[in-house]
């Protein structure tokens, strides 16, 4: 039995957010850190608000519902050139859902909802259809154990 391609993905993570007396207290020290990624620009992170978080960084929860727009979106665009589907704009508003409680947290859903623009001449059927091919695809979807819903929205351009 042959077993599949590994890929490997490096990330550096410094937390920056010592503010004199480590971890002393809860209240006592910063959630703020870097995300460094061979060859790429830094991303300053820190917590969400309601976790002594600084709002300005990006989160740990923000970067997860990123992850799956984007790669649900790279995997549209390559099964929309496989259906003959003339991609010209795409933007996604996904919203996750997570749920805390005396244990911990889970995220409960994901949904995406991608605005796509198609040429004119090309299908919207098969632009809308493109959508399940690419979540099966998705690598981050594969990869989570709650649903991502996808509700897309078609238009097509104007001539």
């Amino acid at each position: 039995m042959s077993k599949g391609h590994q890929h490997h993905y490096k990330v550096d993570v410094t937390w920056t957010g010592n503010q004199g007396t480590g971890t002393k207290t809860y209240q006592g020290y910063g959630r703020e850190h870097e995300i460094r990624i061979a060859g790429k620009a830094v991303l300053a992170g820190s917590s969400d608000p309601t976790f002594r978080g600084d709002a300005s960084k990006h989160n740990p929860e923000d970067l997860l519902v990123t992850s799956l727009s984007t790669c649900h979106m790279l995997s549209y665009l390559h099964q929309a050139v496989l259906a003959g589907v003339v991609v010209t704009a795409y933007e996604d508003h996904a919203e996750g859902t997570m749920e805390t409680d005396a244990h911990g947290g889970r995220f409960l859903e994901v949904v995406l909802h991608p605005v796509v623009t198609i040429a004119a001449g090309s299908d919207p059927a098969k632009a809308e259809a493109a959508h399940e091919p690419a979540h099966h695809a998705c690598f981050i979807a594969n990869s989570v154990n709650f649903p991502v819903r996808c509700e897309p929205r078609i238009v097509v351009e104007s001539v």
